[in-house]
């Protein structure tokens, strides 16, 4: 069978810290505020009635939090592809939202390498999140931890 992959593959030890991937750049739409209501289930207005975001003093609906940390899902680029044959798991996943984001917006998201703690077969990459809108302000920011095997002896 032939084995496909996107990029050439990466262990634990591939990695340096200060490493940036750089996710593609998303403009929040009323299509992807009702994509992501539907799916989430949640029903607040203020994520999709513009009249009652409008009615308590915001230009337009509010990005649940959650719709702002999916923009930094590592499978929206290469980093997951770089680590088909040495992923264990995704382990953890943290945020802060410092900023709103609206309709109209568009966000820029990154992840850096900011941790590699090794164990005997595998070691945990450690990235900070963030997302930047289209004013270079940063809306959120957290940290992500995968657990990659190293390379065989």
């Amino acid at each position: 069978m032939i084995k496909h992959q996107l990029c050439a593959q990466r262990f634990f030890e591939d990695f340096q810290i200060g490493e940036v991937f750089n996710l593609p750049s998303r403009t929040m739409t009323d299509a992807l505020f009702a994509a992501f209501q539907l799916a989430s289930g949640d029903n607040h207005p203020v994520h999709y009635d513009v009249e009652y975001c409008r009615a308590h003093g915001m230009p337009h609906m509010l990005a649940h939090g959650f719709q702002v940390v999916i923009q930094t899902a590592a499978g929206a680029g290469l980093f997951p592809h770089m680590v088909e044959d040495s992923l264990k798991a995704f382990l953890e996943q943290s945020s802060r939202f410092l900023k709103p984001v609206f309709v109209g917006d568009t966000l820029y998201a990154s992840l850096c390498v900011t941790g590699l703690q090794p164990g005997r077969s595998t070691g945990v990459l450690t990235m900070r999140s963030e997302v930047r809108n289209q004013q270079d302000v940063v809306v959120m920011d957290g940290e992500q931890k995968y657990l990659l095997r190293k390379r065989a002896a």
